[in-house]
């Protein structure tokens, strides 16, 4: 409404004020998309950029068939034929672009812009619309004309060849992203499991040391009457046999990533708890085992490390059979206040290009056996629910 009553107030302005008052039109739509649309500035001001596009050939082809039917079809001038090219005109053409687009809804609200992005689509909106409207400001040049039906033409036909490059480059766009998400995810599965192997072969190194402690303090205990030393000998025991109880989940690979994420986890001053039947997961790939529990892992160890409190830094994990169904569930403590963006929570990071991969990874392992993930905040606390169908093939 701001936009049609700023139009209706400013026709028949002078030439000199129409480049001025087209800046403030597409400075209102940028503000209405901005305002209504959760979006960066790059991106806002990318649809903004599409939009005006779209209006620009709307507006086009109207003047074109208007100005045709008046000259070909004896219609009348009045408001009532001038309402109705406007209605059909812009029906048609918003309602086609709709069918297109509507597929890609999904994809548009992941779809990430840049500085570079928008200044190449903002680029190529000024070449189309200086050329389609060249020939009302310069009669005598070799892309404009002095005869109406000709002008609207060169507009029309210069408006769509815009419409569809700028259409081009978005489906470009949107494959590059695809493309990039992708790449990215698979990376991160290797990276996991390449930590995943570096553990294992840490964790055997561990426990041969601890083994061959145990014979150690066995020797030194049988040489020693000093009741101090013994104590002290009786401590180290214990805290050998608390380590060798630990993650003996019935799963090799959980067992390796507990360890490897409870060793750090320690170091940090975070608690790490686990309760887990480690055997019902030998249906899956240990790739996408180490993937799912590093990256579901990494991510609540990052959020308890903000909190300062250390009664507060705590990370429980739990695997369980319920009927048909694995239930895992990871739950940690958070502070302040976590936003989701299409269901996924948004990075507190630099690079928000890259958000909130380590969850799609876990979405990508979640859909691959067929399962299903929610993620749920109450009172504190963060938690990831997965549940996986059993008696399954493995994929």
């Amino acid at each position: 409404m701001i936009i049609a009553a700023f139009m209706i107030l400013t026709d028949g302005i002078a030439v000199i004020f129409f480049i001025p008052c087209v800046l403030v039109i597409v400075s209102l739509m940028y503000w209405f998309i901005r305002t209504c649309c959760d979006m960066t500035q790059q991106k806002a001001g990318y649809f903004c950029i599409r939009a005006f596009m779209l209006g620009e050939f709307a507006a086009s082809l109207e003047w074109q068939l208007f100005y045709y039917g008046l000259n070909n079809w004896d219609l009348p001038l009045n408001m009532l034929v001038k309402l109705s090219f406007l209605i059909l005109t812009h029906l048609v053409v918003f309602g086609i672009l709709y069918l297109l687009e509507r597929k890609y809804r999904e994809d548009n609200a992941k779809l990430q812009i840049n500085s570079k992005e928008f200044f190449s689509a903002a680029f190529l909106c000024a070449i189309v619309y200086i050329t389609s409207n060249l020939s009302y400001a310069f009669k005598n040049t070799p892309f404009s004309s002095q005869f109406t039906a000709e002008i609207f033409i060169i507009r029309t036909m210069v408006d769509l060849g815009g419409l569809g490059i700028l259409f081009a480059y978005h489906m470009q766009l949107q494959d590059m992203n695809v493309k990039m998400e992708m790449e990215l995810l698979q990376n991160m599965l290797r990276m996991q499991y390449s930590n995943y192997q570096i553990s294992e072969e840490s964790i055997e190194l561990v426990n041969q040391k601890y083994h061959d402690m145990k014979h150690q303090i066995a020797f030194l205990r049988s040489e020693l009457e000093s009741e101090e030393k013994l104590a002290y000998l009786d401590q180290m025991e214990q805290e050998i046999k608390f380590y060798e109880t630990r993650n003996k989940t019935g799963n090799k690979v959980l067992d390796t990533i507990l360890a490897a994420k409870s060793l750090q986890c320690q170091n940090q001053g975070i608690s790490l708890t686990c309760v887990a039947d480690g055997e019902e997961l030998n249906f899956m790939n240990p790739i996408d085992l180490s993937a799912l529990f590093g990256n579901a892992l990494d991510n609540a160890m990052e959020s308890v490390k903000k909190t300062n409190d250390p009664d507060k830094r705590l990370i429980h994990v739990s695997v369980s059979k319920q009927k048909s169904f694995l239930r895992i569930r990871v739950e940690n403590y958070y502070e302040g206040e976590i936003l989701f963006e299409n269901g996924i929570p948004v990075t507190t990071k630099g690079n928000e290009r890259y958000h909130g991969f380590g969850i799609k990874s876990i979405q990508g392992t979640v859909d691959k056996y067929n399962g299903s993930m929610t993620i749920c905040t109450d009172g504190g606390w963060f938690e990831l629910r997965i549940l996986f169908p059993l008696f399954q093939s493995t994929p």
